[in-house]
Formats: structure tokens, sequence, C-alpha cells
């Protein structure tokens, strides 16, 4: 073959191996997570939710002609000021096309300037506060597939009329989310007429004094308390409780922050002699079988994690799941990693069949938060640690 020929098929050879390399060079999805808080398992239930996902797209292919999808993680130790830097810092690596966030609403309220700013898909799997969705940026960047506290509330408040309940105390955390609760308790308030829901008793988080505000609410006069807490302060009411007599002791309904952490091993044995019940948006418990047995084959063999009892935070797992299968259309859809183009992407993605449930359209121009009313429901934690819907218990004890 004359010289000239050899170098042009040197040239097409190498072109060819470019043009392939650059097929497959990853595409990044970031994860902001509470990893360094002590006793989370919130952002690691996530985290499994992710690469189960991901073990699932790229064995299909990948994204974007055989591009592997790979994950990022960064602490922010639910501190804001952490997770805006980790912020800025995703928003640097080239090809990463979002970020999922974790479970605590005030880290992510505290970025939402920031992503907009930037143009970076916020994910959330886990946050409830209705602000996380419903705010004056646009267009939005932020889409969730998780409770509202919107949502939420209504439920809570219906499984205290259940019990007979005719005066709500709510008890609130100082912050965006406890906020965000008491805002939707005193809407509902205003459309409640068999039903008194008390004024909000606040508390600071890492509050090692959570009895008083529980004596408050029941000196008021409440006959069920409605409690906004995760698993570090809602520990602590369940062992404090101790000091009061059993036939005293309050139902507590729980926002599900509590289910993020090690609740059962931090609040002792108290936890299961209480009428305590939380609410939840998916558990494996009810979810479709086959998808189930798909997710917990994979769960098995990436994270030896053999029984659905033994899935920490199932919420964060069923959620980050979804979210990220969602997320992997939509790149799809926009044929590149161009940010802008996937956050319009997601507003078209149709007929996604999940685990914690089927959604026709996920998100819309109008409608960021791919879940809905219907899908949340009460569950209580069952003497081994396993968080039930109330429905399943009685089958399953």
């Amino acid at each position: 073959m004359p010289l000239f020929g050899h170098l042009l098929l040197t040239l097409f050879l190498l072109l060819a191996f470019t043009a392939q390399a650059e097929e497959r060079r990853p595409v990044y999805i970031g994860l902001d997570g509470e990893f360094g808080l002590i006793n989370s398992t919130s952002a690691q239930a996530i985290e499994k939710g992710i690469r189960i996902a991901l073990h699932e797209i790229n064995a299909a292919g990948g994204v974007l002609r055989e591009r592997p999808l790979k994950l990022l993680t960064r602490d922010n130790r639910s501190v804001p000021a952490r997770g805006k830097e980790n912020i800025r810092q995703f928003a640097q690596v080239k090809d990463l096309v979002a970020v999922i966030g974790g479970r605590f609403s005030p880290v992510i309220l505290e970025e939402l300037a920031l992503v907009h700013r930037l143009g970076i898909v916020l994910l959330d799997p886990w946050g409830a506060a209705d602000g996380i969705t419903d705010h004056g940026h646009q267009p939005s960047y932020s889409f969730r597939l998780s409770l509202k506290d919107s949502y939420a509330m209504p439920v809570m408040l219906q499984h205290a009329r259940s019990k007979g309940a005719k005066r709500v105390g709510i008890l609130v955390p100082n912050t965006g989310w406890g906020r965000s609760s008491a805002k939707a308790a005193q809407r509902l308030q205003k459309l409640q007429s068999d039903i008194s829901i008390l004024k909000p008793v606040w508390y600071n988080w890492g509050e090692k004094e959570m009895l008083r505000h529980y004596l408050a609410l029941q000196d008021a006069g409440a006959d069920a308390i409605i409690m906004v807490a995760n698993d570090i302060e809602g520990s602590v009411l369940v062992r404090q409780l101790e000091q009061v007599e059993a036939d005293k002791r309050l139902p507590i309904i729980s926002h599900w922050g509590v289910t993020g952490g090690k609740m059962v091993e931090n609040s002792g044995p108290l936890l299961n002699e209480l009428d305590f019940s939380v609410v939840q948006s998916f558990s494996l418990f009810n979810a479709e079988p086959d998808k189930r047995d798909q997710v917990m084959t994979i769960a098995r063999e990436l994270f030896n994690i053999n029984t659905i009892e033994e899935v920490a935070s199932p919420v964060g797992l069923g959620h980050a799941y979804d979210l990220t299968h969602i997320l992997a259309r939509a790149v799809d859809i926009a044929g590149s990693t161009n940010r802008n183009a996937i956050r319009d992407a997601l507003e078209r993605v149709k007929d996604y069949r999940g685990l914690t449930g089927n959604y026709p359209r996920p998100f819309s121009a109008e409608n960021h938060d791919a879940m809905k009313p219907e899908q949340v429901f009460m569950a209580r934690y069952r003497k081994d640690g396993a968080i039930v819907p109330l429905s399943e218990i009685p089958t399953i004890e």
C-alpha cells in the first residue's frame, strides 16, 4: 500500500478510536448528602438507590450511545453552607448532568438560589418542604419525587382524627422544614371544623430536652401530637417519655424525618410500647412484587442486602432509584449533557413504571412534583425495626 494510503488508514483509525472514546466518556450524576451526620442512614439509602439504578442503566447500554453513568458523592453533613459549596464544585464537573439532594429540606432550600443561578438540575428524593418546588425561580431547575409537607399533613391529621382526637398539638423545628409543616397545618385548620389544631410549639435542632415541649402541648389540651422531627430529636423525646405514666402518653404521629437515621436503636424499647406512627410515601412491603424482586436481586449483589427488612431508610432508596431512571431517560431525550436541555427534557419524560409507582408524566412545565397525595400513608416501626404500612401489619406480624 502506498505511503499516502497508510497515512489515510492511520488517520481513519485514529478518528474512529477518538469518536468511540468520546461516545464512551462517562456522564456524571452528583449526590449532595448528609454522609457525615452521626447515626444518619438517609444519604446511604439514597446512594444505594442511585447505584442500583445505575447498575441497570449501564448494563442496558448507558446513555447517549453507550456512555456509562457514574456517581460522584460529596458530604454536606446536613449543613447548608457545605451543601452550597458542594453545588459549586459539582457545577464545575464536565458532563455532570444533575445533582441529587439528601434528606434535609433546610439544606436544599438554601441551595435553590445558587442552583438556579448556575443552571444546574437539582433532583430531590427526600426533602419535603413545599418551597423546594414551590418557588419563584423560572424556569425551575428543581424536581422532586418525594413527599411534600402539604401532602403529609392531611394524612397525619386524618390519622389523628381516626383515633378520636379533637385537639391536635403540633411540634415543629425552627427550620424551613418546620415552617413549611406549620403553614400546611394552618391551611388545613381553615378547612376543618371537627378538629382543632393547636398553636405550634417550636424547638431547635439538637435540643437535649424535648419532653418539656411535649408537656406544653399536653397542658394545652392536646389529645394527639403531630411531631415534625428527625431521628435525633425524635429518639430523645421517646426516651424521655419514660418519665410520663403509660396511661397519660399521647399518640405521636410523626413526620418521616425520624426514618432517616437510627431511630430504633437510639429510642430503646419504649418505642414499641408507644402509640407511635410515621408518615411514608413508599414501602417495599407493598411495592409491585416483580419490580421489588428485580431491585432486591441487585441490592443483594451490590450491598449484600438479602431481605427488605434490612433496607434502612427505604423511602430514600426507592425515590432515588426512580429519579435516576427518569434522569437517564431525560438525558437521552436531550441528546447531550447540556443541563438546560436536560432540564427541558425532564418535563417531557413519559410512561415511567418505577419502584415507587407508575408515572404517566413525572414532571411537566406546571408541576415538578412527581408524587401524588394518594401515594401517602401511615406506617409504624415493627419490633424488628422494619417500617411497615399500618395496612400490612396484621398479615406480617
